[in-house]
């Protein structure tokens, strides 16, 4: 990877493609026909974000954390959270060992670089608050003296949204940590017989090898700090957060939190699709898992029956969309937000060194 002082080269963005391709290649051998899912899951990896995955029983949120987790050289740690569950029982506790006469520290399961906190809403709000300054800042305060994280560190949570006895609803405060929150759905007649064949001998995600290191993986995401954003495409992001908040369906907006979410996504989103610099589409690509979970409805607009994804849809149809000024090769302007944005399975190769069409988004 090149210094930090210079903007991200072509060859930068060819690794962060093929490492994206990799990744997302091991981890669909497990996970059947939910290329969407797997490249998000990915953008979340690349902003050192975290994921919630929220679903019925039975769809592979837990699967899907597992995936990630084996293809990845990073240490993994799973919770399995209950109401009995205490805060000390995930970040560590200090206890008095008899052979040295001294009180020492016992790690929690939370010191990992990749935490699986399974049906996380399982737990009481004390349990999971513990979870906040590790989330936010990575880092651990445990009686007065603070444990700093390693890198990267990834909350992969799971629950599900139907089953409501025994659960405590995790308090917005948590869930604007998520980077991004996402759901799998039932895979469709071909995908599920394709699961059943993959699985009849034996589960393929034993076989599961690590495609890339921590380092190499830390090296990405900090390169992605230095891809082009043009200030217009900037400026879109910051309205659409701003639009929920004068938006009188919402009771609570998106917080200034929100838009870096969005920002480094769709920076993220640019890169695993072999672009060094961002569309629009891939900001609209990526408001409809950033913003639905730090949204609060109104009581009126929940009696209506209305849905937090239609409402960020008609959110992003009264933001204007930034639109390209003439290249200067002479090519006709285009209208970012007509082309559709690429999916997982049908990303072109990387192409920023071989066209001669300049786009006006890669100018600085």
């Amino acid at each position: 990877m090149t210094d930090a002082t210079t903007r991200l080269s072509t060859e930068d963005v060819n690794t962060v493609y093929g490492v994206a391709s990799d990744l997302g290649t091991s981890v669909e051998r497990v996970i059947v026909g939910k290329s969407e899912v797997v490249q998000l899951a990915l953008v979340a990896l690349l902003c050192e974000g975290h994921i919630l995955l929220e679903d019925v029983p039975g769809t592979g949120k837990t699967t899907l954390a597992k995936a990630i987790a084996r293809s990845l050289g990073c240490s993994f740690r799973r919770i399995q959270f209950t109401p009995d569950l205490m805060p000390s029982d995930i970040t560590g506790i200090h206890y008095f060992d008899q052979k040295t006469q001294d009180f020492a520290f016992r790690e929690g399961p939370l010191i990992a670089q990749v935490v699986l906190a399974d049906e996380i809403n399982r737990a009481t709000p004390r349990t999971q608050a513990a979870l906040l300054e590790a989330m936010e800042e990575r880092q651990l305060t445990v009686e007065g003296e603070t444990t700093f994280l390693p890198r990267p560190f990834l909350v992969i949570a799971t629950q599900n949204p139907v089953e409501l006895e025994g659960t405590f609803p995790l308090p917005e405060a948590q869930l604007d940590r998520f980077l991004l929150r996402l759901k799998l759905g039932y895979p469709g007649e071909d995908d599920e017989d394709e699961i059943l064949a993959r699985q009849e001998h034996t589960n393929p995600l034993d076989a599961l090898q690590p495609v890339v290191t921590a380092e190499r993986l830390l090296q990405m995401a900090d390169a992605l700090q230095r891809l082009h954003v043009d200030p217009a495409i900037r400026r879109y992001a910051v309205r659409i957060v701003r639009e929920t908040r004068n938006e009188a369906a919402f009771e609570l907006g998106a917080s200034p939190r929100a838009s870096l979410a969005l920002f480094r996504s769709a920076r993220a989103y640019a890169a695993i699709n072999g672009r060094d610099y961002v569309l629009p589409d891939d900001v609209k690509a990526m408001a409809p898992h950033v913003l639905p979970h730090r949204l609060i409805l109104s009581t009126q607009t929940r009696l209506r029956g209305r849905e937090v994804e239609d409402l960020i849809a008609d959110v992003l149809e009264r933001v204007p969309v930034p639109i390209e000024d003439e290249p200067t090769s002479g090519a006709a302007a285009r209208t970012p937000s007509a082309r559709p944005a690429p999916t997982a399975s049908s990303r072109p190769a990387p192409t920023a060194s071989s066209s001669g069409d300049e786009s006006p988004w890669q100018r600085s």
